[in-house]
């Protein structure tokens, strides 16, 4: 299971593997729009046939109720898939990036 130990927060280079992208920080809790923005900037920097596990602020509650739908219109492509809860929160997205 991905934790947020696991996860990254860097989007500067493509990441040609799969990866983890930590959403979870105290910045990530008070701003879900930057939070948003960032798992949009995750899977923009994941190139095809990987994926990126979106570990989203547990605050914003279960991300299917508001980013899903986000990822489905910013991307054509991508196959979103609820992972877990983890222990501190937070939720893990995976969301892959189809070739």
């Amino acid at each position: 299971m991905t934790t947020h130990d696991d996860a990254e927060t860097s989007t500067e280079t493509a990441h040609e593997t799969s990866w983890s992208a930590n959403l979870e920080g105290p910045e990530h809790a008070a701003d879900r729009d930057m939070m948003v923005g960032e798992a949009l900037a995750a899977v923009e920097h994941t190139t095809s046939g990987n994926h990126v596990n979106l570990v989203t602020h547990g605050d914003h509650g279960h991300p299917s109720t508001y980013l899903y739908a986000e990822l489905r219109e910013a991307f054509d492509g991508v196959d979103v898939e609820y992972v877990d809860q983890c222990g501190c929160g937070g939720h893990v997205t995976r969301v892959h990036v189809e070739e």
